[in-house]
């Protein structure tokens, strides 16, 4: 069983995906690093595999995570990204089973084997309550709670609020010490607190971020509503 890092809401998470990485990544995860000072909120961020090793040494604060991760061993495998190197690069973490790169159940549970193996925190995704369930089985560190239909285009109503209480009781009533975060369909800071305020214990936000017309200030309107909606609500 993974022994590593303690996560400890409230918390958010930033994944770059595919948008940005090296010298754009380090701008944004530098912000980020201090935003999680300032507001006393812990931040993960997800960069390309390349910028793990440069994150980890340029920021104190971020919790730098892989975006994936296989479960091989050391030995054959071209192309496969291996947990020891993930870990070895200054990761503290890998992202698992996130909409664009799905696993199979089997595969899921090998994979978060093998990131408390080697030292790594993980933070399985689920598409529904269903997912989420069974997900939870599995003992990850933190479960990403998202619907694929929000995720970069889709906006949050209000019966979508109320479903958070009721997928945290489903994973809580299996294993209390899971994290969960909800994400997908947040563009600005309202939305995070929002979900913040129903019962969520963290929020994420890629393009919300990217494409905002300041991403930097972004940043800091997404962490402040973290740290507003916990204060006020926990």
């Amino acid at each position: 069983m993974y022994r590593g890092i303690t996560v400890t809401p409230p918390f958010f998470e930033i994944g770059p995906k595919a948008y940005l990485y090296g010298k754009e990544a380090l701008k944004l995860a530098r912000v980020a690093n201090r935003m999680s000072a300032k507001y006393n909120v812990q931040v993960i961020f997800t960069p390309q595999y390349v910028d793990i090793p440069i994150l980890a040494r340029a920021t104190k604060n971020l919790l730098v995570f892989a975006q994936h991760m296989d479960s091989l061993p050391v030995g054959r495998g071209v192309g496969s990204v291996l947990p020891e190197a993930v870990k070895a690069a200054g990761a503290v973490g890998v992202l698992l089973n996130h909409a664009e790169k799905k696993l199979s159940l089997d595969e899921l549970e090998r994979t978060i084997r093998r990131a408390d193996e080697v030292g790594l925190a993980s933070m399985a995704c689920a598409d529904n309550l269903e997912e989420a369930v069974l997900v939870a089985r599995m003992r990850p560190n933190i479960i990403i709670a998202e619907s694929p239909d929000l995720i970069g285009v889709g906006k949050r109503l209000a019966n979508d609020h109320q479903s958070i209480a009721e997928i945290n009781g489903a994973i809580w009533a299996i294993d209390p010490e899971i994290r969960v975060l909800h994400g997908a369909g947040i563009s600005c800071g309202q939305d995070v607190y929002d979900i913040i305020s129903a019962g969520a214990q963290a929020a994420g936000s890629t393009s919300g971020i990217l494409k905002a017309d300041n991403p930097f200030v972004m940043v800091d309107e997404m962490i402040h509503a973290v740290r507003s909606a916990w204060d006020k609500y926990h």
